[in-house]
């Protein structure tokens, strides 16, 4: 019997590299993202380097009742599902009464409600198998708040506190959980968030989306339950535990200042 993989926001970065990796491993995948063009294009390449089966769905998730429609095209498929990889998120960037409000509230939708249903939704085909997978990607973000992230650094923390939750009370099913936490990746989030203006800053700790695939992948088949990225990233997930939520937020204040 095949092994399918749901990845969303699966048409570049880690969603793309993840893709690619659990191809080489034999997986066929069910890829989920806004692009057309470049989820035709993924798919096209993967069915044909990896002679795996790569099906894909264009849909934005941040519209309300998309989750649905994603789940409703995988039930149609007919075919057992062993990982879940919600993928999909963005981050916007200044204080948070200078933000739309539409667009924060449309980010939520994508980084949280899409995640929460997309799960729910697959959770009965997932338990279905005899081991199954849900990787969760966060980010570094969710261990502190961070002034002028505001809403992303929470909708990240409520993405770790999700994942921890659910992983525990699905301790006695088949469903595996873990939370994916990279630090900066050279994803092209810093520009989708407005953040031009420290982006110099970021391209010093960018990490390859490939590497934290890699990384995120290998701590999800060893069932952790969290993975942090590099050593940097796992000090100040560290740091921001054990100092004082003051001091943290100042640092990450001055790190992120508009």
């Amino acid at each position: 019997m095949e092994n399918y993989a749901l990845i969303t926001g699966a048409s570049k970065g880690i969603g793309k590299s993840i893709a690619l990796l659990l191809a080489q491993k034999g997986y066929s995948l069910l890829l989920v993202a806004r692009s057309q063009t470049e989820l035709q294009q993924l798919s096209a390449a993967i069915q044909q380097e990896y002679k795996v089966e790569a099906r894909y769905l264009t849909i934005d998730l941040s519209v309300p009742g998309a989750a649905k429609q994603v789940a409703d095209w995988y039930t149609g498929l007919a075919v057992p599902l062993s990982i879940l990889v919600n993928n999909a998120g963005y981050g916007l960037w200044g204080h948070f009464d200078g933000l739309g409000l539409a667009d924060q509230m449309n980010m939520l939708n994508l980084n949280i409600n899409a995640v929460v249903e997309l799960t729910h939704y697959l959770l009965p085909a997932l338990k279905s198998q005899q081991q199954s997978y849900i990787l969760n990607v966060a980010s570094t973000a969710a261990y502190q708040a961070v002034p002028t992230l505001a809403l992303y650094s929470a909708s990240k923390a409520f993405i770790l506190s999700f994942s921890r939750a659910i992983r525990y009370e699905l301790k006695d099913t088949p469903v595996s959980v873990s939370c994916l936490c990279p630090g900066p990746t050279d994803t092209g989030f810093v520009a989708r968030a407005g953040m031009d203006a420290i982006a110099h800053i970021a391209e010093k700790f960018n990490m390859p989306p490939l590497k934290v695939a890699e990384i995120g992948l290998k701590g999800l088949f060893n069932k952790k339950p969290e993975i942090i990225t590099g050593f940097l990233n796992r000090m100040m997930a560290f740091g921001s535990r054990h100092f004082s939520k003051a001091l943290v937020e100042k640092v990450s204040a001055g790190l992120y200042k508009v």
